[in-house]
């Protein structure tokens, strides 16, 4: 229990000590805080309640609209409600928000970063523009290009893909160790190649293929490549490689032919007329198992790299021969884009301030000795944590038949490892922070005591107030694209024109979910189909 001073200064103090108190336990609440029943509810599979949740941060009524002055943190939200538009189908309204979202949102570039800005601006600068990291920004645009696809708009999944361009040779230009968007590239490949593009689309697969290997393009590469030229050195390596001629040898002499013995006849040899050995005979030739093929990969575990037994004369064996590019009139093609789960997100964590110091290395600026003073023996930082998905993979099967699938990007590693690189300036920056308000409540403790009565509790309830509310006031910046899915599958196959039943299953220690589509593939032609679940 505290005693009143009957100090008059002494009283204003305290009632800035508790206020203080008030501040730190009911400050604002950080994005990742205020955005947490909408993630909630994407994991109920509530994907109308997450909408309506999103309408409510942005003060809209409808998801076609956007307010018309945006506040702080709404062109982020308007990203989030794409994303969760684009996984209820709505693909015209999701395009929509992912364009205004890419004109109104700035980019991070993280590769740039030699002073430590950035950390300063993750940590507390939450009062500016939220920015996008290179794996956000890429995403944004390969998101969008589904769109465009799943609707049959070629035209328009080209200008995107073009964006998405844009952006990539810029990354690799600054950071060329730094890889990201190999679904992006592969999207982009599909949209070339199906216009006629075929350099362009090899190109494009050759970005997919420099991050990681594709299943589904072994039959795809060989094809496109007869009719373009690209050659990068990832397209080689999936074109047929040509065996070395055997040297020319002078033909030996033939020797002289020597008169041989009339051999006894072979009993395992049929001769016309002559009656079969019995079944189970040892005169009966036993075939021999075919060895497999050197440099022919084995299959993966649950990953079937065929359609099932295709009849000879099938329809679906007529579709799966013959160029890709040109399959009319035997089939047509199906791509399907699988998005599974979510990646993880921001929120505010507490570490001991010795343990931030190690961590932060040489991104710390002032005298830290100020901080074994500090009412306040933490720092706050915002720490990256799962978004606890119940689904982790994907199986498509048409017609009951499997179909080849790729993870196509793990969006969820490359968000960690951009966070992991960036966490030392980011603790360096709380720590600098800290510095400065420690510094700054032992200048008001000096002040305090030198005040008459009781000056030592005055001294102390000004420090208290003043650190207080600086710590409550500057909180660490929380926001980040937290719908973003974390996995991205693409499965393709060709299939008969006609009718079909494509089903694509998502699982995980959650369980199971199934979707089924009844869809028309066209002569020569293709459907996209797009799965997003952000559980």
């Amino acid at each position: 229990m505290i005693v009143m001073p009957p100090h008059g200064k002494a009283r204003r103090w305290l009632r800035r000590a508790v206020t203080c108190s008030a501040l730190v336990s009911v400050s604002c609440a950080t994005y990742s805080e205020r955005t947490d029943d909408a993630r909630r509810a994407l994991r109920r599979g509530d994907y109308a309640g997450s909408l309506a949740l999103w309408n409510k941060v942005l003060k809209v009524r409808k998801s076609e609209e956007i307010p018309n002055k945006l506040k702080k943190n709404q062109e982020l939200v308007i990203l989030e409600r794409a994303t969760v538009l684009q996984a209820m189908g709505e693909w015209e309204t999701s395009a929509t928000n992912f364009e205004f979202a890419d004109k109104e949102l700035e980019f991070l570039d993280i590769s740039r970063d030699t002073a430590g800005k950035i950390g300063k601006y993750i940590y507390s600068d939450s009062a500016t523009k939220f920015k996008t990291s290179p794996t956000e920004k890429l995403a944004l645009n390969a998101m969008n290009l589904v769109n465009y696809l799943v609707r049959g708009d070629l035209s328009g999944a080209k200008v995107e893909a073009k964006r998405f361009t844009v952006m990539r040779n810029y990354l690799r230009d600054v950071d060329p160790e730094g890889e990201h968007g190999a679904f992006g590239s592969y999207l982009a490949g599909y949209v070339h190649e199906r216009q006629g593009n075929y350099n362009e689309a090899l190109r494009y697969y050759e970005e997919a293929l420099t991050e990681r290997d594709f299943r589904t393009l072994r039959d795809v590469i060989p094809e496109l490549a007869a009719k373009g030229s690209y050659r990068g050195e990832r397209i080689k390596d999936y074109l047929p490689q040509t065996a070395p001629k055997p040297a020319v040898r002078a033909p030996a002499p033939t020797p002289k032919a020597v008169p041989q013995p009339k051999a006894a006849p072979d009993p395992s040899i049929q001769r016309p007329g002559a009656s079969k050995p019995p079944a189970g005979d040892p005169a009966t030739p036993v075939p021999e198992t075919p060895a497999p093929v050197a440099g022919t990969p084995a299959p993966e575990a649950g990953v079937s790299l065929e359609l099932g037994a295709l009849p000879s004369g099938s329809a679906w064996a007529a579709a799966n021969t013959g160029p890709v590019t040109n399959m009319a009139p035997a089939g047509g093609e199906l791509l399907v884009v699988a998005k599974i789960g979510r990646v993880p997100y921001r929120i505010p964590e507490r570490i001991p301030i010795g343990l931030a110091i190690g961590l932060a290395g040489a991104f710390v600026t002032g005298d830290t000795t100020l901080l074994e003073y500090g009412m306040f023996k933490f720092v706050v930082y915002p720490e990256l944590v799962p978004a606890e998905n119940i689904f982790e993979t994907a199986n498509v099967s048409v017609d009951g038949h499997a179909v080849p699938i790729d993870l196509a990007s793990d969006l969820g590693s490359e968000i960690v490892a951009e966070f992991e690189e960036l966490k030392p300036k980011i603790i360096g920056a709380a720590l600098t922070r800290m510095i400065a308000r420690a510094a700054a409540a032992e200048g008001a403790r000096a002040a305090g005591n030198q005040a008459e009565g009781a000056g030592g509790l005055v001294g102390f309830l000004a420090a208290a107030a003043l650190e207080g509310t600086l710590v409550a006031l500057d909180k660490p910046d929380t926001r980040s694209w937290t719908t973003l899915p974390d996995r991205v599958y693409v499965a393709r196959s060709r299939v008969p024109a006609g009718a079909h039943t494509v089903v694509v299953e998502a699982a995980g220690p959650g369980g199971r979910e199934t979707r089924t589509f009844d869809v028309t593939i066209p002569k020569g032609g293709f459907v996209v189909l797009d799965v997003t679940t952000l559980r």
